[in-house]
């Protein structure tokens, strides 16, 4: 036997497969249960509030009365010292000047100015959910059970496909 009558062999018996298969077909069964197959799983969420703090204002600085308080201390000073004094006297009374201006320009602002302030804090919180990936279903077709898994729930029957095939 050649090889090309060798290939035309095996392409008549390639041929005559789907004739050797007996039978194939569709039919109903029955389904005895069906059972949702479930999977949780965690998608975290961030979670906010909002709450109210009390901060204290920033006062503001009125240095007016120290320039003042000081140039009136220095000029009061001067007029007391004599000689070498008189420089002594001059600075010390213009320092001194100068904190009495300042403590009486902003003895207004004694007391501290409070506002509230709002203030959001975010956390991460779990989310567990909970989801259905699939149905185990338990069938009875010509009084056999079978069970598969399906992506669906099939109802109260089932189609299957039936392959018939003969015993060698």
């Amino acid at each position: 036997m050649n090889i090309s009558t060798k290939i035309i062999a095996s392409l008549c018996c390639l041929a005559a497969l789907p004739l050797a298969n007996a039978a194939d077909f569709e039919d109903v069964a029955r389904v005895v249960s069906v059972a949702p197959q479930v999977e949780q799983f965690n998608q975290p969420r961030q979670e906010c509030t909002t709450g109210y703090v009390t901060v204290q204002q920033p006062q503001q600085k009125n240095y007016a009365g120290s320039i003042i308080g000081g140039l009136a201390g220095g000029i009061l000073g001067n007029q007391v010292g004599k000689g070498t004094g008189r420089t002594v006297a001059t600075a010390g009374g213009a320092v001194v000047g100068a904190l009495v201006g300042d403590n009486l320009s902003n003895n207004n602002n004694a007391a501290p100015a409070y506002a509230q302030q709002q203030v959001q804090n975010c956390r991460m919180v779990d989310n567990w959910q909970t989801r259905t990936n699939g149905f185990n279903v338990t069938y009875t077709y010509r009084g056999q059970t079978y069970t598969t898994r399906l992506p669906y729930d099939p109802g109260r029957s089932l189609r299957v496909r039936v392959s018939v095939t003969p015993m060698i």
